[in-house]
C-alpha cells in the first residue's frame, strides 16, 4: 500500500494515472463515500503491490536495489523494464514487497456486545484473518463475586470458526459505569476473588473460550494489591487449562502517577504475570474534553516508553481508537459532549461542507473544522491512514508483542489494509 494525500486540483481518475492502477481499484481499497468528491488533504490508500520510489537524479537500478535491499532483478521483473541500464529521472518504479520481511504481530480487537448485540458475529466473520484475539465486552462482576451471563455463543464460535481466540473480559461496570466501590467488596475478600474465579473458568469450559481478560478500571490504591493477588490466582488457574490470561491496563506515563484511574494498575507486576497487557492509549481526546486528537502519538510514545521499562516489549499490545470525535463549537467544559465518528463518516462531512483536512505532525492526527446547516463551528479530529500507520511504525520501533483495536463496529476499510500491509498476523488456535 501506498499512502497518497489529495491535494488541491486533483481528482480520482489523475491520481490513478500517477500509480498506474485502475480508478475503480482505489475506490474499492478505500469504500470512497464521494469517488467524485475529493476532499483536500484526504488520506488514500494505493493498493500498488509495493513501495513507490520516483527515480532521482544520479541514481540507478543498483543504488535503488542497495537502499531497499532488493535485487535488481526482482524490481526490473516486478516493473517489466526493458532497458535496465536508462532508466530515467523521474521514473516511476514499484519496490516489491517481501512477506518475509514483515515483522509479526498480534492484533485484538474488542467487541462491545451492549453496542452491536445480535450483529457481533458479523464484525468479527468481516476482519476475521486480521485478528488474533477478540475481546468480548463484557461479563459484569456483582458484589458477590458472580458474573451477569451474556448472550455470546455465537460470536465465540465465529471467532474460532476464523482462528481467533475468544477473550472473556471481565469488568466492573455496574448501571453502565467502573464501580469502585463495587471491585472493592470484590477484592478485599479472599472467598469473593475465589468465587469470581469459579465461575469464569467454569464459563470458559463450557463455552470455549481460550483466554481471560480482566478489565478492573477506578481501582484506586487501595486495591493495588489485591488486584495482584486476583492475577496471580488466576495465573494458577488458566495454567491448568492452558488458557490465555490478560488485562486492560489504564495509560500510565511514570511510576506512582495519581488518579484513582492510575493507582490500582502494577505494571510491572501485570507484566510479569499475565501473558500480555492492553494498554488504553486512547481517551487523551474525548468526548467531555476539549478538541483534541484521540491517540496523539506523541503521547502513546510517552506510555509505551514507561511500559517497556517495566515490563517486557513483548508482552504489550497498544491500543489503537478506530472511531474519532465531532466537537460542537465554542467548547464549554462540563456541557459540550463531542459525538462519536468513524473515519467514513469523517470523509463524508468534510466533503459535505467543502472542508479541508489538515494534519498535526506532533499527534500524527488529520482535522478540520466546518460551520454547520445551523451555522455552529464544529471541530472534528478522527484516524486515517497516515496516522494509523504512524503507530504502526511506534509498534516496529519498539518491537511490540503487537496491538489491538476500541471498538469492532466503526468503518474504517483502509485499517485492514495497512495492517495485512505491514505485519503478518499470528493465529495462536
Amino acid at each position: 500500500m501506498e499512502i497518497h494525500v489529495v491535494s488541491a486540483g486533483e481528482s480520482l481518475w489523475s491520481i490513478a494515472q500517477m500509480y498506474g492502477v485502475d480508478f475503480q481499484t482505489i475506490v474499492d481499497a478505500n469504500e470512497l463515500p464521494n469517488p467524485d468528491q475529493l476532499v483536500i488533504g484526504q488520506a488514500l490508500v494505493i493498493p500498488v503491490g509495493g513501495r513507490v520510489h520516483w527515480v532521482e537524479h544520479g541514481e540507478n537500478l543498483t543504488t535503488i536495489s542497495e537502499r531497499f535491499q532488493v535485487p535488481v532483478e526482482e524490481i526490473i521483473s516486478f516493473n517489466q523494464i526493458e532497458y535496465p541500464n536508462n532508466v530515467p529521472t523521474d521514473f516511476r518504479l514499484y519496490i516489491p514487497y517481501d512477506d518475509r520481511q514483515k515483522p509479526d504481530a498480534d492484533v485484538g480487537a474488542y467487541v462491545d456486545l451492549g453496542i452491536t448485540g445480535e450483529e457481533s458475529p458479523q464484525y468479527v466473520d468481516e476482519v476475521g484473518q486480521y485478528l488474533t484475539y477478540v475481546q468480548i465486552f463484557s461479563y459484569e462482576l456483582n458484589a458477590d463475586g458472580t458474573l451477569t451471563p451474556i448472550d455470546d455463543q455465537a460470536i465465540i464460535n465465529t471467532a474460532l470458526a476464523n482462528q481467533v481466540v475468544p477473550l472473556m473480559v471481565i469488568t466492573n461496570l455496574e448501571d453502565g459505569a467502573f464501580s469502585t466501590e463495587l471491585v472493592t467488596t470484590v477484592l478485599q475478600s479472599e472467598e469473593l476473588q475465589n468465587r469470581l474465579l469459579d465461575e469464569a473458568i467454569a464459563i470458559m469450559d463450557e463455552k470455549g473460550y481460550l483466554g481471560l481478560d480482566f478489565d478492573l478500571e477506578y481501582l484506586g490504591a487501595q486495591n493495588r494489591e489485591q488486584y495482584n493477588e486476583l492475577m496471580r490466582k488466576a495465573r494458577v488457574r488458566v495454567d491448568e487449562r492452558g488458557y490465555f490470561l490478560s488485562s486492560a491496563l489504564a495509560p500510565q506515563v511514570e511510576p506512582d502517577m495519581p488518579g484513582v484511574l492510575y493507582e490500582g494498575h502494577d505494571y510491572a507486576t501485570h507484566g510479569e504475570v499475565a501473558d500480555f497487557v492492553f494498554l488504553m492509549t486512547y481517551e487523551w481526546g474525548w468526548t467531555g474534553g476539549p478538541p483534541m486528537a484521540v491517540a496523539p502519538i506523541s503521547q502513546v510514545r510517552r506510555v509505551i516508553e514507561y511500559a517497556a521499562s517495566v515490563m517486557p516489549n513483548d508482552k504489550i499490545m497498544m491500543g489503537i481508537p478506530l472511531y474519532g470525535y465531532d466537537w460542537t463549537l465554542p467548547f464549554e467544559e462540563g456541557v459540550t459532549r463531542a459525538r462519536a465518528i468513524d473515519h467514513q463518516e469523517a470523509i463524508r462531512l468534510a466533503a459535505t461542507h467543502n472542508a479541508i483536512i489538515e494534519y498535526d505532525p506532533v499527534a500524527q492526527s488529520p482535522f478540520f473544522n466546518y460551520i454547520d446547516e445551523e451555522g455552529q463551528e464544529h471541530e472534528v479530529w478522527f484516524e486515517d491512514a497516515r496516522s494509523i500507520q504512524a503507530k504502526f511504525d511506534l509498534v516496529k520501533e519498539f518491537g511490540l508483542r503487537g496491538f489491538y483495536y476500541w471498538v469492532l463496529v466503526w468503518e474504517f476499510p483502509q485499517n485492514w489494509l495497512l495492517v495485512d500491509a505491514n505485519f503478518n498476523v499470528n493465529k495462536r488456535v
